[in-house]
């Protein structure tokens, strides 16, 4: 009986001793296998934070796809590549962007003056709502809208890029203008 027992207390002893060093050897098996795909996503990945003051932001004349007087400013990304980004746009005071649409989801929030945003085809002031500093807007892709500024107008705008901006009327594009 005291040798069962102890053949029993044995085997008892050994699974044991099985069962937590299997679970230590995946773990380190795990770790090394997290440090390597970190190294190798950290050349890949976004910076993990930033700072940016007001008067470090570096504006520059708005892409051709928007009417010529705005400026932009990359904070983030590059909207112009697919991932995430943001931007910032000022406009001056009557800038207007005729009806347009986006690919994918536009994200807007109104830093400084009043953004004026209209939806459907057709350029409508009366049609339109104010947003003023502080407001936040979402549209969806594919939905129409028009804009204009009231008074010097910076909107901050992020989401996944790229970010693409096409005219329901080619003939609004300024693109397609000769200067």
């Amino acid at each position: 009986m005291k040798r069962i027992l102890k053949a029993t207390l044995a085997i008892v002893f050994v699974f044991s001793l099985v069962a937590w060093a299997t679970p230590q050897a995946k773990k380190d098996t795990d770790a090394g296998t997290k440090k390597a795909s970190a190294k190798k996503e950290a050349a890949t990945k976004l910076a993990d934070h930033g700072l940016i003051t007001p008067g470090d932001i570096k504006w520059v004349d708005a892409p051709s796809a928007l009417p010529a007087g705005a400026k932009l400013a990359v904070l983030e990304g590059n909207p112009f590549q697919p991932g995430p980004y943001t931007m910032r746009l000022k406009m001056p005071d009557g800038y207007q962007i005729m009806p347009h649409y986006h690919l994918r989801t536009e994200h807007v929030t109104v830093i400084s003056g009043v953004f004026n945003l209209g939806m459907g085809e057709k350029f409508d002031k009366s049609a339109a709502h104010a947003m003023p500093a502080g407001t936040f807007g979402f549209l969806a892709p594919k939905m129409k809208h028009y804009a204009w500024a009231t008074g010097e107008t910076i909107l901050q705008l992020h989401g996944i890029g790229p970010w693409e901006l096409v005219y329901v009327n080619p003939a609004d594009d300024p693109r397609g203008q000769k200067k």
